[in-house]
């Protein structure tokens, strides 16, 4: 799967995160055990699994399209593509590229000069689904559709194809062989999803709209039903790999804050869910006494069907409750629900995804680096690494990368080029840049109070957005709001938050030309956006012991990333950017250096924080043209270190990823890193 087009379809708003193979020489860190929590499946034997079934697996939107190089794109592409289209190369845990067996005997560069030269050994078995052989007229037909040079094709993902100079067929039968025109260290990252020559030939099959179906495919699965709100899978009877263990996978479009009753009717086996559902489920098991007889109990006559004991049980008490007819429809209602509620599990694990606080670099006193390098080290990152991730039961180191999560290999932490939280420091950077302190800048409580500046504070939000290049989606958030605030999340503020929200109470205000510092921290604001609100306010705390003023500003969630993040329209941010095993092809758009256009405007590509040096480009270039693996990860490094010291994105932790699922399914789970084996998922026996 093609992490920039995941970025393009994940970017979260809100933890909105922002939606977007071995190498030669490659060192011995490349080896070794996955980091803790770095997924969480039930791991089982295929024999061990009936063989039949249909799992009901959420999505948060049904897709507009099956084309993963759409800008339309979005997670529940991502998933189905997974299913349906060979992947030339997968992901294990840790984030290192695996050739998938199923679709490569090998793959090799054969030549480096005077051209890169890679031969794709195609597993002769290997057909679509309507009978011809997977062979090089689809590669020639998707490198043509995304090298850029084709109008008709609008503003489809380019990177690494416009590198290539040509593609034929190799010397021998099933072989593909590729000529680059530039040397491209990320090529394992081509050709996965690979779509057959009839969509990727035809500008207007290529632009096809989901409703329309993807007639030929070649995974385990194949789609066979799309209505507005699920797309049915079933098995690919031409499939020559391991038989899938299931007999459909029906994709169920089911918003988050929804989840929570669809388990509790038996209508889901397969969802990522927020904390708030998470606690839930596991309070309806709370010993492994009780988690072993609901297992008992919940063990599924026909693998995956809907279980008239869930929901019929929860659409009786509600309807008892409603009469109103007796105190006990309540507690009987409530115990339907856990008894619901415990035919689940919550699996859970970090998400290669991390969410930064975002500094805009282009106007205002963050255009000074010196400031920007204040507030970096007035950030308590472990505090609020803890403060999300500790509730949930996952690991609470603060990220140290802006290019790869903790356990990928090359991983290495350079948040020293910032240095750790300190007050003093901080002030002393702020007091080099001209902004000092003084009595006169002791800023008056807000909160709806007239501001030092006159201005009226605008009320404190956060949340999570949906547009059309990223979807919004925080899973997992609201314990730590709960956690950290002592209550509920999504309920109101408790007396005196908002007197402590966009103020700078603990340290007089420093000034500079009699101006306060005060900067402007815009937070999305739906229900997703709890956790970021909780992490918001505990940031503007921290600026306040060095004497800056925040002023926290809700805008609509739907708006926070298309009319803000984009646009530039903040001092202070926070929003997510998934992790990619590609970082020199996938990463270099969000920390390029943003050249002016002709009209005057600024070209920022996804950097968004508008902060980025030649230098760090420079170490992108030369990563992206290195063969060698070792030395291309360490070229990468070297840029992360520099982004650090431009202080513009500040990494602060890696998201949780929680997913509640049916017991007896397996194979399944928070899979983190991990492709999922579509074949091997399955109900126990």
């Amino acid at each position: 799967m093609p992490i920039a087009k995941r970025r393009r379809a994940m970017l979260l708003a809100a933890g909105v995160m922002l939606p977007l193979p071995v190498l030669t020489g490659c060192s011995s860190e490349d080896d070794g055990p996955p980091p803790p929590a770095a997924w969480d499946i039930a791991s089982a034997p295929r024999t061990g699994t009936t063989g039949s079934g249909t799992l009901r697996w959420a999505l948060d939107a049904t897709p507009a399209t099956f084309n993963t190089f759409q800008k339309t794109a979005d997670t529940g592409t991502q998933r189905i593509a997974g299913a349906v289209l060979p992947s030339l190369y997968t992901l294990d845990a840790r984030g290192k590229p695996q050739r998938n067996g199923d679709y490569l005997t090998g793959a090799d560069v054969t030549s480096s000069e005077p051209r890169q030269v890679v031969v794709y050994k195609l597993n002769p078995k290997a057909v679509w689904s309507d009978g011809r052989p997977i062979g090089a007229e689809d590669f020639q037909a998707q490198w043509k559709a995304l090298r850029g040079t084709d109008a008709a094709y609008g503003r489809a993902r380019n990177a690494g194809y416009d590198r290539i100079a040509k593609i034929e067929p190799g010397d021998k039968e099933h072989e593909v062989k590729v000529t680059f025109a530039k040397r491209y260290t990320d090529w394992r990252s081509l050709f996965t999803p690979l779509y057959p020559k009839s969509v990727m030939a035809n500008p207007a099959v290529f632009a096809a709209p989901a409703r329309k179906g993807l007639a030929v495919g070649a995974g385990p699965f194949m789609v066979r039903q799309v209505t507005d709100t699920s797309v049915t899978l079933v098995r690919n009877p031409r499939w020559w790999g391991d038989r899938a263990r299931l007999s459909r996978v029906l994709f169920r479009t089911v918003p988050t804050e929804k989840r929570a009753e669809a388990l509790i009717a038996g209508q889901l086996d397969l969802a990522e869910v927020d904390a708030a559902t998470a606690r839930r489920i596991r309070a309806a098991t709370p010993d492994k006494q009780a988690a072993g007889a609901a297992r008992g109990s919940s063990a599924p006559g026909k693998a995956g069907a809907p279980e008239p004991s869930a929901s019929g049980t929860a659409e009786t008490a509600g309807a008892n409750g409603a009469s109103g007819t007796s105190g006990d429809s309540v507690t009987d209602k409530n115990r339907s629900r856990t008894r619901a509620l415990s035919r689940f599990t919550v699996r859970k694990a970090l998400e290669p995804a991390y969410t930064q606080l975002a500094l805009n670099g282009t106007k205002g006193p963050l255009a000074d680096d010196r400031v920007r390098r204040a507030v970096a080290r007035a950030i308590d990152r472990k505090a609020l690494a803890k403060l999300v991730l500790k509730p949930m039961g996952l690991p609470s180191e603060p990220l140290g990368n802006h290019l790869l999560m903790a356990g990928q290999p090359g991983y290495q932490d350079h948040s020293g080029a910032l240095g750790d939280p300190d007050a003093n420091a901080a002030q002393s950077l702020l007091a080099d840049a001209g902004w000092r302190a003084g009595e006169a800048g002791r800023q008056k409580a807000l909160g709806g109070k007239t501001d030092d500046r006159g201005g009226r504070q605008s009320a404190p939000t956060a949340t999570a957005s949906t547009t059309a290049s990223a979807t919004a989606t925080e899973s997992a958030t609201d314990s730590a709001t709960e956690s950290a605030t002592g209550r509920p999340s999504g309920a109101a503020p408790a007396a005196g938050d908002a007197g402590r929200r966009g103020r700078a109470g603990k340290a007089a205000l420093v000034r500079k030309q009699g101006r306060p510092l005060v900067l402007r921290f815009v937070l999305p604001d739906d229900r997703s956006g709890a956790q970021l609100r909780t992490v918001g306010e505990r940031i503007a705390r921290m600026l306040e012991k060095i004497g800056v003023g925040t002023e926290i500003t809700k805008v609509p969630g739907e708006s926070y990333f298309r009319d803000h993040i984009v646009t530039g329209d903040y001092d202070l941010a926070l929003y997510s950017w998934p992790a990619s095993a590609y970082p020199a092809t996938d990463a270099r758009p969000i920390y390029a250096k943003p050249q002016p256009a002709a009209d005057g405007s600024l070209m920022v590509e996804q950097n968004y924080t508008r902060v980025g040096t030649d230098q760090i480009d420079q170490f992108f270039d030369q990563a992206l043209s290195e063969l060698d693996g070792g030395a291309s990860r360490s070229l990468v490094s070297r840029a992360d270190a520099r982004i650090w010291a431009a202080a513009g994105s500040i990494p602060l932790y890696q998201r949780p990823q929680l997913v509640a699922v049916r017991k007896g399914l397996v194979n399944a789970g928070a899979f983190g890193f991990s492709t999922p084996r579509y074949q091997d998922i399955g109900f126990r026996r």
